[in-house]
């Protein structure tokens, strides 16, 4: 049996503009993940910044929190189809994480514990695009959806926001993730449907 499955039944967007084509909008937040769901206590967690050079920063939960944080509220899409409208969330801007480094990086690969990757150019990480998010809907962060810390890049398929972050390699060259290895797209726009490899 494949791993991928082009199955997904959408119910179209209708007319709502905020909507990408083929999905439908959700007052749910499904948990779909890879693999089992991570628990990871604050006091334990860590994440590496690497650069090409093999340079790395490493941040405690205490450094992330003394980080300024932003509020914030998006539209986000799954690659099965559905869009929640509206959410809202509290997290460091990546680009606040990665100033001062002037790296020469063009990619980024973004590892989570629990083994999970996934590739992004390194543009889409930066100038307000994505967010090293803790808090939900003005609460912590559940387990299920990545917390204590995930990668939020509302752009992009939600696939492309890692749970359970703990860190990001930068790289001259772009090495696919595990979904993309298995066949989802390089890059993941929702508004060009790009699911799958070819699309």
């Amino acid at each position: 049996m494949s791993v991928i499955s082009r199955g997904f039944g959408g119910r179209g967007s209708g007319s709502d503009p905020r909507v990408p084509p083929g999905q439908y909008v959700t007052d749910d937040f499904p948990v779909l993940s890879a693999g089992p769901t991570q628990y990871v206590d604050t006091e334990d967690w860590r994440f590496d910044i690497t650069d090409i050079d093999g340079s790395r920063t490493t941040l405690t939960w205490e450094r992330l929190m003394a980080l300024p944080s932003e509020e914030f509220t998006v539209d986000i899409h799954c690659v099965t189809k559905w869009s929640k409208l509206g959410t809202t969330w509290r997290g460091v801007p990546v680009s606040s994480l990665l100033d001062g480094l002037g790296t020469e990086a063009e990619y980024a690969l973004v590892h989570c514990y629990g083994g999970y990757s996934t590739n992004i150019p390194l543009e889409d990480l930066l100038d307000g695009k994505a967010w090293i998010v803790f808090e939900y809907d003005g609460g912590e962060l559940d387990p299920v959806h990545g917390g204590p810390a995930r990668l939020l890049v509302p752009h992009l398929y939600l696939w492309k926001s890692a749970k359970w972050v703990n860190g990001i390699e930068l790289r001259l060259d772009e090495q696919l993730g595990f979904w993309e290895s298995l066949g989802y797209h390089e890059y993941g726009d929702p508004w060009l449907e790009q699911r799958y490899i070819g699309d």
